[in-house]
């Protein structure tokens, strides 16, 4: 089979993540390693709340990883991620050739914002609802 870029998100227990970062960084790219997947960039994208628990976590911390992997490879990348105590959920997907440069360059100098953080946060106070109008009392 080809080999291909991939772009991967790891959803990472936070409270494992807290204590050594870079320990758990290197247990992602062990699994890449052991199916000869070739590691392009990888970073910390983001921590969070979750909008409902996985696996019993509230909070979650994100890793982004473009490697190259052949495409038989990447079932057994997710099967090793399902097994990993670590990682809470992973989303592996395809990236066209045309669009690796700038998919990558992108994702390793943007940040999330603190504007768009804020703005989030004003979004999840609002409520969109209608209210009820209270009856006059007589």
């Amino acid at each position: 089979m080809p080999v291909n870029t991939y772009e991967g998100m790891f959803l990472l227990d936070s409270t494992k993540t807290a204590l050594n970062w870079d320990e758990s960084v290197q247990q992602i790219h062990a699994i890449l390693a052991k199916h000869n997947a070739e590691i392009i960039a990888s970073r910390q994208w983001d921590e969070r709340r979750l909008a409902y628990p996985i696996k019993g976590h509230k909070k979650g911390a994100y890793l982004l990883t473009f490697f190259r992997a052949d495409g038989s490879a990447i079932q057994g990348i997710q099967d090793d991620c399902r097994l990993n105590e670590l990682i809470l959920r992973d989303l592996i997907q395809k990236i066209e050739p045309k669009l690796v440069d700038q998919l990558v360059s992108q994702a390793m100098s943007s940040t999330p914002s603190v504007e768009a953080e804020e703005a989030r946060a004003r979004d999840e106070d609002s409520d969109e609802r209608p209210r009820r109008r209270r009856r006059p009392e007589e």
